[in-house]
């Protein structure tokens, strides 16, 4: 027998607030359905909401770090990965400056993780060179 459990949440997408409701079976998100009575959205949502269950739990998703190595993709551990992502940024920061480092979000990270990607690019990096794809 499924076992099926709605949750109240807010949209991550943007700033708006939007109230949704996640529909879970078997611990597994499912479906997105408009909370009726949100105040902000009052019972609809735009695209990105209704679509947002659809990239958790995809195939095409990856689920392991994987690290180039003679012209072949490898899977590495977290720590790998990140070690090889931080000594690039520095040796590219080190060479060309911090202005020669951009970066790219999307509209599947939430609000709160754009956020971070550009307080790490102006804080640690030191570059405004920030741009995402989540624009209404």
């Amino acid at each position: 027998m499924e076992m099926y459990k709605s949750v109240i949440s807010t949209c991550p997408y943007c700033g708006c607030g939007c109230s949704m409701i996640l529909e879970v079976v078997d611990g597994k998100l499912r479906g997105v359905l408009p909370n009726k009575t949100g105040p902000v959205n009052e019972g609809k949502l735009c695209i990105k909401g209704w679509k947002a269950h659809e990239f958790i739990s995809s195939p095409k998703r990856l689920a392991h770090p994987y690290v180039r190595k003679v012209d072949e993709l490898q899977q590495v551990s977290w720590d790998e990965a990140m070690d090889v992502a931080c000594k690039q940024l520095q040796k590219i920061k080190d060479q060309h400056g911090p202005n020669s480092i951009g970066f790219f979000t999307s509209a599947k990270c939430t609000n709160e993780e754009n956020y971070l990607l550009q307080k790490f690019a102006r804080a640690v990096i030191g570059t405004n060179n920030v741009d995402h794809c989540a624009r209404l």
